[in-house]
């Protein structure tokens, strides 16, 4: 949500795990950092002399893959979320500045706890984040982007450069997914057995630090400080505020940038070349 929808899943995990432990298996290992692979330096392939340079060969059509890494503690111990968010993104020369616009398309969750919670693609296609400039520098000889915080609200109306409301009956909550449901909706199922939804408003505040590698991907981090408001439920037990934190570990948040044809500009397209375009899912 990109991690820009990561903290309404790991939210709802978090929910599930402190009110519903009884009974459940213990959680899983807690992985080790991935680690990265530096940019490998291709001797054919001539690294950008200069900022202009680097800007023409980072303009381009990508698809878009990211993990961001959430920590939390229950009864049955400690938690971790990943989320893992599909898109695009495009980066495009404007006025000498490079400008980088996001699409996302498909969110999956995985736990180290035994319950689970969806958000659905109309959810996830509905969060439209605001474009930014880019910061294009070089750090000892290796391009690198960094793209800023652009906070963007979904599920709620308002200033989003203003923190966000803690209101859950703030008259500003819309709709965002079209489903009759206040905010945006994300579904839990308990055990396999009891299925429920939790209602959410949301400024997303997210950033990435990524550097330009041989094959021409953008590879990095995905930081996310974004604010979250539950104003409903479908049961009362779900309807608890929280904002779980990222956890602060690089290796475990990281996002992949992959060139590709200016063709390929469907979600759906872009799922099913899932495996050829990115890395496996991460697993407990």
């Amino acid at each position: 949500m990109s991690s820009i929808h990561a903290r309404a899943l790991s939210s709802a995990t978090l929910i599930l795990g402190s009110l519903v432990y009884t009974g459940c298996s213990g959680p899983l290992p807690w992985p080790e950092s991935p680690l990265y692979e530096p940019r490998v330096n291709d001797p054919n392939w001539d690294i950008p002399a200069n900022r202009s340079e680097a800007i023409e060969t980072m303009a381009g059509h990508y698809a878009h893959y990211d993990v961001a890494a959430y920590q939390g503690e229950t009864p049955n111990g400690p938690l971790l979320t990943f989320i893992v968010s599909y898109g695009f993104t495009d980066l495009v020369i404007e006025d000498g500045q490079l400008v980088e616009y996001d699409r996302f398309c498909h969110a999956e969750q995985k736990a180290n706890q035994s319950f689970v919670s969806t958000f659905p693609d109309e959810a996830t296609q509905a969060i439209l984040p605001r474009s930014a400039i880019v910061e294009v520098r070089n750090e000892q000889g290796t391009w690198t982007i960094h793209r800023p915080a652009t906070p963007t609200l979904i599920g709620i109306d308002g200033n989003p450069d203003e923190p966000l409301s803690m209101n859950p009956n703030d008259p500003l909550i819309n709709d965002a997914d079209n489903d009759g449901r206040p905010g945006v909706t994300v579904f839990v199922k308990l055990f396999g057995l009891i299925e429920g939804e939790i209602y959410l408003a949301r400024r997303e505040i997210f950033q990435y630090e990524m550097s330009l590698h041989s094959d021409g991907s953008l590879r990095g981090t995905v930081i996310d400080d974004s604010e979250q408001l539950v104003v409903g439920a479908s049961l009362d037990i779900l309807n608890t505020p929280n904002n779980p934190d990222q956890f602060d570990d690089p290796g475990l948040n990281p996002i992949s940038l992959i060139p590709i044809s200016n063709d390929i500009d469907a979600c759906e397209e872009l799922m099913e070349n899932r495996d050829v375009l990115f890395p496996a899912e991460p697993e407990f």
